[in-house]
Order: C-alpha cells, then sequence, then structure tokens
C-alpha cells in the first residue's frame, strides 16, 4: 500500500510540547520568594484537580513541573547591606531626569510593570552593588544613573 494513502494519527501532527524554559544563572530570590513560589504550585494543583479537559490539564501539569523545579532550586539571596543595592532592595533612582523606586527581585518575583525588577534584567544588573549617592553607567552612557537611595525591601 502506498503511504500517500496510509491514515495518520492525529497525535503525529500536533506541535510537541516542550517543558517550560528556565531561566539562566542561580535561582535567587528575595526573603518574600519561597512563600510566593508555594503559593504558585499550589494555585496549580487545585486547578489540576478541578480541570475536565485532558489538554487544558496536560499544559497545568508542565506549568506545575516548572514551578517545582523553582521550588526546589529557589535560594535565599543573603541580606543587602545597609545602603548598598542587591537582591531585595528598594532603590530610589535619577533616570534621564526622572526618578523611579526600583525594586531588585528574583526573576520568578518580578513585575516590571510594577517596577519589580529580577535581578538579571539591564536595569537592575546595573545597580547591583551601587551605593547611595553613587552614579552608574547604563545604556552605553557614562553616569546615566544617580543612586539617591536604597534600602530593603520589607518582608
Amino acid at each position: 500500500m502506498s503511504v500517500a494513502f496510509r491514515r495518520e494519527s492525529d497525535e503525529e501532527h500536533k506541535e510537541p510540547k516542550f517543558e517550560l524554559p528556565l531561566p539562566p544563572g542561580p535561582n535567587l530570590v528575595t526573603a518574600a520568594g519561597p512563600a510566593l513560589i508555594g503559593g504558585k504550585i499550589a494555585a496549580l494543583e487545585a486547578a489540576i484537580e478541578g480541570e475536565g479537559d485532558a489538554e487544558a490539564r496536560e499544559a497545568l501539569k508542565r506549568e506545575l513541573r516548572y514551578w517545582n523545579t523553582r521550588a526546589a532550586t529557589a535560594h535565599v539571596a543573603p541580606p543587602i547591606e545597609d545602603g548598598v543595592a542587591g537582591i531585595g532592595a528598594r532603590v530610589r533612582i535619577r533616570l534621564n531626569g526622572r526618578e523611579r523606586l526600583i525594586e531588585i527581585v528574583g526573576h520568578d518575583e518580578a513585575d516590571p510593570a510594577a517596577d519589580r525588577l529580577a535581578f538579571q534584567a539591564p536595569l537592575a544588573h546595573a545597580l547591583l552593588g551601587a551605593e547611595e549617592g553613587e552614579r552608574v553607567d547604563f545604556g552605553g552612557k557614562a553616569e546615566a544613573i544617580e543612586v539617591l537611595a536604597v534600602e530593603a525591601i520589607a518582608d
């Protein structure tokens, strides 16, 4: 029989489902990070229990595997030094004449719209190790950022 007349299963035509990619580097989080990750895991477990559609349930299980891996690899970053920007710091800066309040957090805690930036993000990365009153290079410009204040994020 010719291959042209062979019936293939519908499964052969579906795109493969890969695991969610893990961010590169260490999984550093703030003191609040493990609880946030635990909350996501609990919510996903509850959603899986209540999901009737097999395909949607598999998607939720895939996301749950991601969060379980993140929970297993999470390390709380050491406390910041007084006045020095690091993971778990709230940093007031002046950039392009405008003041911003940035929180430097772990990858899974990030919310750029709320100025909660992952420590790997370019702006947060530029601020790591900066002290109050210091000027920091950013975006190819020398001393583009003025660090106005640094404080620890309250748990």
